[in-house]
């Protein structure tokens, strides 16, 4: 039998767009997955968006919580994953149908522990694809520190072997959690395939650069207990891979 892979999935204001993340997930090639929403207390009709899904799809389900911010929804859907391999995915992201089938047979191949593939960004009204996003072919933790390869919706993670997994209330918590896992002495493999779709929306937090670059400061300095130079180090590389990742669309 294949393996049960569990899709760890925040959801706030995101009735725009999580209807074409849920199809996303509904047309993979692989279909042995549980898709866990946790609807961090939305204002908008997410969590009724979502509710049409999983009552007409038993492997969606529906989780609600008072807003407690991303960190804290990944980790209430990851309090009720029950499969082995763990896969996240943005409320405003999409896969192609291959994804999980291809990235799967490329972790077992490899005996991978953690994995990361290659993507594109799309506008925010899912009209405009960008260029292909490539990834390196493998990141430790000291890799890790000074690179934005890693994009969350491309990620699955085999739990049989990276340890805990927990996030931590911080700004960047995805980033603190690849961090921990390597941090394990683990390897994250970059799978260089097209495998995702990056919704580039304007009110993102994610789009505020000068708080992007203070918390990324901070990760450095309170998470990871870096000293002074090297949290320099690793922020020049960080910042140089950024623009060379994000230049151009």
């Amino acid at each position: 039998m294949a393996p049960l892979i569990s899709i760890i999935t925040p959801a706030y204001k995101a009735m725009a767009y999580i209807g074409e993340t849920i199809r996303s997930v509904q047309a993979q090639s692989f279909t042995r997955w549980e898709m866990l929403i946790v609807e961090d207390g939305s204002p908008d009709d997410t969590a009724a968006v979502v509710k049409e899904f999983a009552d007409t799809d038993p492997r969606i389900q529906l989780i609600r919580q008072a807003n407690a911010g991303p960190a804290m929804a990944r980790q209430k859907a990851l309090d009720h994953a029950r499969g082995r391999y763990i896969a996240f995915l943005d409320a405003d992201d999409l896969w192609l149908p291959e994804k999980l089938s291809r990235q799967l047979a490329f972790m077992q191949a490899h005996d991978a522990v953690i994995s990361f593939t290659a993507f594109r960004r799309i506008t925010a009204d899912g009209k405009g694809t960008g260029r292909l996003i490539h990834v390196p072919e493998r990141l430790g933790y000291h890799d890790l520190l000074g690179n934005t390869a890693i994009a969350t919706s491309t990620v699955l993670i085999d739990s049989s072997k990276s340890g805990p997994l927990a996030m931590t209330k911080t700004y960047y918590d995805d980033f603190v959690l690849w961090l921990g896992i390597l941090k394990r002495g683990h390897v994250a493999l970059g799978y260089d395939e097209d495998l995702m779709r990056y919704r580039v929306l304007e009110q993102s937090i994610s789009r505020n650069k000068w708080r992007s670059v203070r918390m990324v400061w901070k990760t450095y300095r309170d998470v990871e207990n870096l000293s002074i130079f090297r949290s320099a180090v690793a922020f020049g590389g960080y910042a140089w891979n950024a623009w060379w990742k994000y230049r151009g669309f």
